[in-house]
């Protein structure tokens, strides 16, 4: 009896012991995330299951090109994922495919080959300046993502997190 006590005591113990290490680190730090839809594609497709760093944008800034998890500014009951495109101050322009931005000076085409496919064209024509707490945010299929382009620019407070690691791809198989 005196053996299934300490077994069970040990279970519990251990039990504890991850629970106080692995709560926090979920609450504060990480956070896992589901992409829902095809507003991301090519990079990140429907279903692919994400680790969200909570953490560095308390410490710093969002950069332009970083993958964002946010809520929408419209009902914050839903997350979105998007591409970080415009940084506070700055003012983004849309015009004949392209997107621009002038932070000081005068526009500049921005390179978004690292991310984007080749050829790839920006719908819209529209010029947005930012304020100091403000990001633009677009989705990488742009033909098919509901970003600043219709809602307008994130507030710096709805942002959660930043991608960190893309875990795995859920695919459903048909028959």
């Amino acid at each position: 009896m005196k053996k299934i006590l300490l077994f069970i005591f040990e279970i519990v113990k251990i039990t504890i012991i991850a629970l106080l290490i692995v709560v926090p680190i979920r609450i504060f730090i990480f956070q896992p995330f589901f992409v829902k839809g095809a507003s991301m594609e090519p990079n990140y497709h429907n279903l692919d299951y994400l680790i969200v760093d909570e953490i560095s944008y308390r410490l710093g800034e969002p950069q332009r090109g970083d993958v964002i998890i946010f809520y929408n500014p419209n009902d914050q009951s839903q997350r979105f994922i998007k591409r970080v495109i415009g940084l506070p101050g700055e003012t983004v322009k849309i015009a004949d495919g392209n997107v621009y931005i002038k932070n000081s000076g005068e526009f500049k085409l921005l390179d978004e080959s690292a991310y984007l496919p080749e050829g790839l064209k920006t719908l819209g024509q529209e010029t947005i300046v930012l304020k100091d707490d403000q990001y633009f945010v677009m989705g990488d299929n742009r033909d098919s993502s509901y970003d600043s382009r219709r809602f307008g620019p994130v507030d710096k407070d709805l942002i959660i997190g930043k991608s960190v690691l893309k875990l795995l791809q859920m695919q459903l198989f048909s028959n």
